[in-house]
């Protein structure tokens, strides 16, 4: 019985699985059971913007592993102390507390209740193509209906208007709102990134509104668009800042990011066993530090804009439009990916969609170059007509 007999057996059916069995990574490059390599795009949704196996990494797991898995923050940690004061470094400065957990989707969760229990208010808008989770309030504030529609009823007070529309959100704002919650660049939704504008008019939409901002970074942060985090390309901060994916160096973590607005955070009003548990502490100093040491917000910005012009230049007419951020794009399609992305595999490269028509390409900052020209290579290839 082979690894994809013997896992099916087992899963519940709620994953769309490729027949493909990873169980190797270093780097860009992921292998199979049978010795395939594989040039990742994906990076797991965004979370190895580092790779795999990075070394410094894998010794701070062992290392940690041998000393103190696990310590909730009844007690004080070494590493979650070290962790945090790290993590502050690269935070917009208003920013000055930490909420550490296990998910992005639970971050989101931890946002949406303190905006809620600093305001007062109830009330939550979101967008258009926004994703913010799977848990039953960040579902409320994800859109997409195939996601939502088999849990209704979902938490009340939420409701959803066009990205990039300031107009529609000064709309939708009013007394009760407790927050308002967007991605800086929608991931999930196709890539599209906000506007200056638009993003600078949410600042300052919120604060004459008294709302929390919430900016949802779990794929965009850490480094991946450009900038440690993709609101400082507008130059603002959020009230509240969402982290996932990468923060963990590949072990689950979430963080929120939290401002001296935020008030009423008192013992009791929330919590969590695993978050800001000392292994995964300590693989997210191992992580950070080597994100700073190779200076991962210039790469992805450089390699990003390489890789962006490398799509613009295919010659294929089943492209409509390539968008994106650093080393968060998108090549808008006129046509589903799903052919694409199998045939794309077949070529040893992996990519996931965004949407039903959109090929989202998410590497890990440590690709190179020529790994770029060889996924360019292959997409030109499957893309021709």
């Amino acid at each position: 019985m082979n690894i994809q007999e013997l896992e099916q057996q087992h899963t519940p059916g709620i994953y769309q699985k490729r027949d493909l069995a990873i169980v190797r990574g270093k780097d860009a490059v992921l292998w199979d059971s049978d010795g395939n390599p594989y040039i990742d795009c994906a990076s797991n949704q965004g979370v190895n913007t580092l790779g795999y196996s990075n070394d410094a990494v894998v010794k701070a797991i062992a290392e940690q592993a041998a000393t103190l898995i696990n310590c909730s923050e009844i007690y004080y940690n070494d590493k979650r102390a070290q962790f945090m004061d790290l993590l502050y470094t690269i935070l917009p400065q208003q920013l000055k507390r930490i909420f550490l957990c296990s998910s992005g989707t639970e971050a989101n969760e931890a946002a949406l209740k303190f905006a809620r229990l600093s305001t007062g208010r109830t009330d939550v808008v979101a967008t258009v193509r926004g994703f913010h989770g799977r848990t039953m309030g960040s579902l409320s504030a994800t859109y997409e209906p195939k996601y939502r529609d088999p849990f209704k009823p979902l938490v009340p007070g939420f409701s959803h208007v066009p990205y990039n529309n300031l107009d529609a959100m000064r709309e939708a704002v009013t007394t009760q709102t407790a927050a308002i919650i967007v991605e800086p660049v929608q991931g999930e939704g196709g890539v599209y990134p906000g506007s200056l504008e638009y993003l600078r008019g949410l600042r300052e939409l919120a604060s004459e509104r008294g709302a929390m901002l919430i900016m949802d970074e779990v794929q965009t942060g850490l480094g991946r668009t450009g900038k440690w985090f993709a609101c400082e390309h507008s130059g603002i901060a959020p009230d509240l800042l969402v982290m996932g994916k990468a923060i963990g160096g590949g072990v689950p973590m979430g963080a929120v990011g939290i401002s001296d607005a935020v008030k009423n955070l008192a013992p009791g009003v929330h919590g969590t066993t695993f978050g800001g548990n000392p292994l995964a502490s300590a693989a997210a100093i191992a992580s950070l530090t080597e994100m700073k040491r190779l200076d991962i917000p210039r790469l992805a910005a450089e390699k990003g804009a390489y890789f962006k012009e490398r799509l613009e230049e295919i010659n294929s007419p089943v492209i409509r439009e390539v968008r994106g951020l650093g080393l968060i794009l998108g090549a808008e399609l006129k046509t589903k990916t799903t052919a694409y992305i199998r045939a794309l595999q077949g070529e040893g490269v992996l990519a996931i969609p965004a949407g039903i028509n959109v090929l989202r390409f998410l590497p890990p900052a440590v690709i190179t170059y020529e790994q770029i020209d060889t996924v360019i290579e292959k997409v030109a290839k499957v893309l021709a007509v």
